[in-house]
């Protein structure tokens, strides 16, 4: 098991290398992603200054557990986008016939479509945004060990349900060779996390927190740094977000099952 982990671990790092060597060819690109990233953090940090400028709460909380949304979501955001980027180019590969050779290679095809090619430019705004959910986190006078320790399992919880909705969209760029719409869908709907699930009016809350569970994935945490979960909530999001995840690996196995190869 453990030389096992060893393997798909150097095979990652060796992808990863191969994908910081190509963005490297770049470089005027690179400050202009880099450029664009930062100002619209800075954006939408300014935005809700502007709010709390007005009102003293938003729906209820204080500027720094506001900011603390929004900062755990651009953490799990990067993070997920440090991980999958590879899933933005599964399309090319299935039209061009080279997805057929990973299939023939002795090692799942997962460390090469979902995580071969680890984003080092979001790798380096990652660290920037925990150390300031941190900083905020610890304004909270409320905030006890505990309390931290849940936030960050629950952080964990929500790259699992990330996890998921990526593998989702790799078995439908299989079954309809269609990527990019469904990742841009995906993107567009975990905006939704920016803000406070509280704020959404029914049905559409809870539509997005336990059919579609970006509320899970992205307020859950907050709410448990806050103490505002109860065992009931931690207990349904992992069983929601196992459920979202077996589901997934499921439709993966019925897109394999479709997959007819190049030119079939």
């Amino acid at each position: 098991m453990l030389n096992t982990i060893r393997y798909y671990l150097r095979l990652y790092l060796l992808f990863t290398k191969f994908a910081y060597r190509t963005v490297l060819q770049a470089r005027l690109g690179i400050l202009f992603f880099m450029g664009a990233k930062l100002v619209r953090f800075a954006f939408f940090f300014f935005f809700i200054l502007i709010i709390f400028g007005r009102k003293s709460n938003f729906g209820g909380y204080t500027f720094n557990q506001a900011i603390l949304f929004y900062l755990t979501f651009n953490v799990i955001d990067t993070a997920a986008q440090v991980l999958f980027r590879e899933v933005y180019r599964f399309r090319p590969m299935v039209l061009s016939g080279t997805f057929d050779l990973i299939l023939l290679k002795p090692h799942h095809p997962f460390i090469r479509i979902l995580l071969g090619g680890g984003d080092i430019l979001d790798l380096s705004l990652l660290f920037p945004y925990l150390l300031l959910a941190l900083f905020f986190a610890f304004k909270i006078t409320s905030i006890t060990f505990l309390s931290l320790a849940s936030y960050f399992i629950l952080i964990g919880n929500g790259l699992l349900i990330a996890t998921s909705f990526h593998i989702i969209v790799l078995a439908l760029g299989i079954l309809t060779t269609e990527v990019d719409h469904t990742i841009m869908i995906y993107r567009d709907m975990t905006i939704m996390g920016r803000f406070p699930f509280d704020i959404y009016k029914e049905p559409l809350r809870g539509v997005f927190t336990f059919i579609i569970p970006i509320g899970i994935m992205m307020s859950f945490p907050p709410y448990a740094l806050f103490g505002l979960l109860s065992p009931f909530s931690y207990l349904l999001s992992f069983v929601i977000s196992s459920l979202l995840f077996f589901g997934s690996l499921k439709l993966w196995d019925y897109a394999l099952k479709k997959y007819q190869s190049w030119g079939g």
